[in-house]
């Protein structure tokens, strides 16, 4: 079982969390929401929970609750740029189906 990041999200992460001066990695999850039942939750964590499954990528941490991770286990988070707009990509092996504008999925 594992989440990991892409190099390029490994280095957009690195650089935010120098710029804000704290932060050991990203903190993912999935909550309950949207046309297709889930939605990716993301946010920078500046320290580990106690329930906190720890997986290290690219010299970061990467904190999943495990209510969470049979949704997501094998995603990898990447950091995209597409034209004008660049941000987080989840490459998840697990979804079946994603609403039409991409903000939610089932499994």
């Amino acid at each position: 079982m594992s989440v990991t990041l892409s190099e390029a999200a490994a280095s957009h992460v690195s650089k935010f969390i120098a710029k804000r001066g704290k932060g050991v990695g990203v903190r993912l999850g999935v909550k309950t929401t949207g046309c297709s039942g889930m939605a990716y939750k993301l946010e920078y964590a500046d320290e580990e929970s106690a329930d906190d499954l720890v997986f290290e990528s690219h010299g970061l941490k990467v904190l999943v609750d495990p209510k969470s991770l049979p949704y997501i286990d094998g995603t990898e988070l990447d950091f995209v740029r597409e034209g004008l707009n660049e941000g987080f990509k989840f490459n998840n092996p697990n979804v079946k189906n994603e609403c039409g504008c991409g903000e939610s999925f089932n499994v």
